[in-house]
């Protein structure tokens, strides 16, 4: 049984944990429209340069050079602006993420200890039943550890994933404006 000092404590740190989830999520929040509005700004700059440019424009050749010559950069600002905004969303997973686990860790060890503890006052006869579930309790957790090792795994290879589509976005626009000049 839980005692009230117990039961407020568990309920203290849940809502701990529930305003420290709500901060790093506004964060991210406040990262992504800190990030939009800096790309907003940017374009709207560049567009009105580009179209000053383009009304300067005095032949078909220059016209076909300028337009080949703003498609680079545009891909390169776009590979850069879904980096960060990639850069944006794994990071405030991560920080969920660890504050997950941690309170599954930390839910654990609490559930192992009432597991021992229910062990140590067992009636005599039942430590078979006792080996049993703290075997099938061992289990779960080593499965446990399975599913995040993998998640990991997969995030990474996703990132590396995105990376490389970014460059070969990147590395396919520059040869083009190349192969147009």
């Amino acid at each position: 049984m839980l005692t009230p000092e117990q039961l407020l404590a568990s309920q203290k740190a849940s809502f701990e944990t529930l305003f420290g989830l709500t901060a790093k999520a506004f964060e991210g929040v406040e990262k992504l429209v800190e990030l939009n509005m800096t790309a907003s700004k940017a374009a709207l700059a560049e567009s009105a340069t580009a179209a000053q440019t383009l009304l300067s424009v005095k032949d078909a050749q220059e016209l076909l050079a300028l337009q080949a010559g703003l498609f680079q950069p545009l891909a390169e600002k776009t590979a850069a602006y879904s980096r960060h905004l990639y850069d944006i969303a794994s990071g405030t997973g991560a920080e969920f993420g660890k504050t997950f686990e941690s309170q599954a860790s930390d839910a654990q060890k609490k559930f192992l200890a009432v597991v021992d503890n229910a062990a140590k006052n067992a009636p005599a006869g039942s430590e078979t039943a006792v080996a049993v579930f703290k075997s099938a309790v061992a289990a779960g957790n080593n499965a446990l550890e399975s599913v995040q090792k993998a998640i990991k795994q997969a995030g990474d290879v996703a990132e590396a994933n995105f990376n490389a589509v970014a460059n070969t976005a990147v590395n396919a626009t520059k040869t083009t404006a190349k192969a147009k000049r």
